[in-house]
């Protein structure tokens, strides 16, 4: 009796990948790199900073909150990570640290902690850093930076030196005096919204053009389907965000020929990011297959509609947001069968 084997009861799920969390977020932070050296080499010295700003601030204000629920570090998974280094490439060149460093601050307590940590959180905890300070610093979220200029290596872009309430020096004067040639305060959405020109698709593409530090088409391209064949992220989003803000561009197309086509939409602003990188997010996205299709191609038309009819050039970040929202209806509409059961909805 003594020798009788133990029978072990667990609960679902039996079968592992291999993967544990740490391992993922690890494989995140890494295709992230790339897209942040495209950045720092656009823009220099100012987007390192507010990289290692933001990142920072994520990771200190998630050791405060091990501290203060008597946790056990949970730096480790490399979560605080990675929603450090996303929210920094969803946020203008010239924004300033102390900007970033509180909207680190937000991006954990708000978007993970308040919520009882990772694996609990509804929304992607980096876009609600993004959204806190589109709605607290609305001229400082929307103030661009030519890429490339003359001196990014040397010095810093004036705006990312502003202290808390006080005024920085003009960005314009500061571009003549680095010999900016083309400076723009408008990223290629607000041209086409508000003054109706187009930029070229290619430059789009290839991220020559101004706006915020993580757009940057092709190589986030390139990073995601890193991810992708790693089986990282579920590839079938970032496919359905693309399919639908491509079908949304082209039936508004047809009404309105003088409408950006799907090329435009689909390089332009941070789409890309936004859907291999944060629409994908593990947590926020449903669970069930069809559910995921429905949860991309909502993002997507979403996106379209937003940048279209909306007040704002840019609509991924509420896109991505709006989804995470719906995402436990999604799951719970699209549970599917159990054998034996009827088909309807019940």
């Amino acid at each position: 009796m003594k020798n009788k084997p133990q029978i072990e009861i667990r609960t679902s799920p039996h079968a592992h990948a291999g993967e544990n969390v740490a391992q993922i977020m690890r494989n995140l932070v890494w295709a992230t790199l790339p897209i942040a050296a495209f950045a720092v080499w656009h823009y220099g010295l100012s987007v390192l900073v507010l990289l290692l700003t933001v990142t920072l601030s994520c990771l200190l204000t998630e050791r405060l909150f091990n501290k203060l629920s008597r946790q056990a570090s949970t730096l480790g998974d490399w979560s605080a990570a990675i929603t450090g280094i996303l929210l920094a490439l969803t946020l203008p060149p010239g924004f300033p640290f102390w900007m970033g460093a509180l909207a680190g601050v937000v991006a954990i307590a708000l978007g993970k902690a308040l919520f009882g940590g990772l694996g609990m959180n509804p929304f992607n905890p980096a876009l609600v850093g993004r959204a806190f300070v589109q709605a607290a610093f609305p001229v400082a979220i929307t103030t661009w930076t030519p890429p490339l200029f003359q001196g990014r290596f040397s010095e810093f872009i004036p705006s990312s030196l502003a202290t808390p309430f006080m005024r920085a020096p003009e960005v314009t004067e500061w571009a003549r005096s680095v010999a900016v040639d083309a400076f723009s305060g408008a990223t290629p959405l607000a041209l086409m919204k508000f003054e109706h020109t187009a930029t070229p698709v290619r430059d789009l593409f290839l991220g020559t053009t101004a706006g915020s530090t993580g757009e940057a088409a092709l190589v986030v391209l390139l990073c995601g389907l890193y991810l992708a064949f790693r089986r990282m992220l579920d590839w079938r989003i970032p496919v359905t965000v693309m399919a639908g803000a491509t079908g949304t561009a082209l039936i508004c197309q047809w009404f309105n020929p003088a409408a950006p086509g799907p090329l435009f939409m689909l390089f332009s602003g941070g789409l890309m990011l936004g859907a291999w990188f944060m629409a994908s997010d593990m947590v926020g996205s449903p669970l069930t297959p069809r559910g995921v299709v429905i949860y991309g191609l909502l993002i997507g038309m979403l996106t379209v509609v937003i940048r279209l009819f909306g007040g704002l050039s840019e609509g991924v970040m509420y896109a991505i947001l709006l989804g995470n929202a719906a995402s436990p209806l999604i799951d719970q509409l699209t549970q599917p069968r159990v054998f034996g059961s009827s088909r309807r909805w019940r």
